[in-house]
């Protein structure tokens, strides 16, 4: 492998989306989050989760009300 490929491919990648199942959507660095209303959100946190379940009280962030719900509702 190309030094190009090891950065890519390497134990170190991540992806820049992470989907927790049953949870929150885990977004990594600097960007802004649009929520359903079309209200954007910046946020500046290496990773920040972000509500998949519709409940949480500080949308478009989890904060945790997922772990409340009965499974057949968590995303």
């Amino acid at each position: 492998m190309t030094g190009a490929e090891d950065q890519a491919e390497g134990p170190r990648a991540r992806p820049d989306v992470v989907l927790c199942p049953g949870g929150p959507m885990l977004v990594f660095g600097d960007l802004v989050v649009e929520d359903a209303a079309g209200e954007q959100h910046r946020t500046h946190r290496p990773v920040s989760a972000v509500c998949r379940c519709g409940k949480s009280a500080s949308a478009p962030w989890c904060d945790g009300t997922h772990k409340a719900l009965p499974a057949k509702l968590r995303p």
